[in-house]
């Protein structure tokens, strides 16, 4: 194994299992995060030689990510495999589990352009001019991506805890 191999294998053991969480948190789905996840560290691997900042790493990794889901939704991948209600595997959170249920729905109803600002900006806790750069556009535009993808989140999580309630009375 090469200097460059190891080095690249020691950053994928260190960092794959949370870009794999911030995949998942996109799609709502661990197999295509699984499966964004390789295609993100694969081009990274093709660019290593090239990426002469490897304090950047994450960055570039993170943004190769989030455009591979948005590349995969303008595709139209989503079209033919959608995510179901089925428990998720791998998920540990300290919420119970009809909580992380009602929150991944809920996220899953947010389109994807909204649902990257806010994984960039409250899951990543990246900057708005680091969403904007990462995203390549304007920082208004993470404003207002953000307001929307939030209110869709909250009408979402409302209906969902308002239909929850429902079904508890009956």
């Amino acid at each position: 194994m090469t200097d460059r191999d190891t080095a690249f294998a020691e950053y994928f053991a260190a960092r794959s299992d949370a870009m794999r969480g911030t995949a998942f948190l996109l799609c709502g789905d661990w197999h295509r995060a699984e499966d964004l996840t390789q295609v993100a560290f694969t081009k990274l691997y093709l660019a290593w030689d090239r990426v002469s900042r490897h304090e950047a790493l994450d960055g570039y990794v993170r943004q190769v990510l989030f455009r591979a889901f948005l590349d995969e939704r303008r595709l139209g991948w989503w079209h033919r495999v959608r995510v179901t209600d089925v428990p998720l595997d791998g998920a540990t959170h300290d919420r119970s589990p009809d909580d992380r249920m009602a929150m991944l729905a809920a996220l899953s109803a947010v389109p994807a352009r909204q649902r990257a600002v806010l994984i960039l900006r409250y899951w990543e806790d990246l900057s708005v001019e680091e969403t904007a750069t990462l995203l390549s556009c304007t920082t208004g535009t993470v404003k207002s991506q953000a307001a929307r993808g939030l209110q869709t989140l909250r009408t979402h999580l409302e209906s969902s805890s308002h239909s929850h309630a429902t079904r508890n009375r009956i």
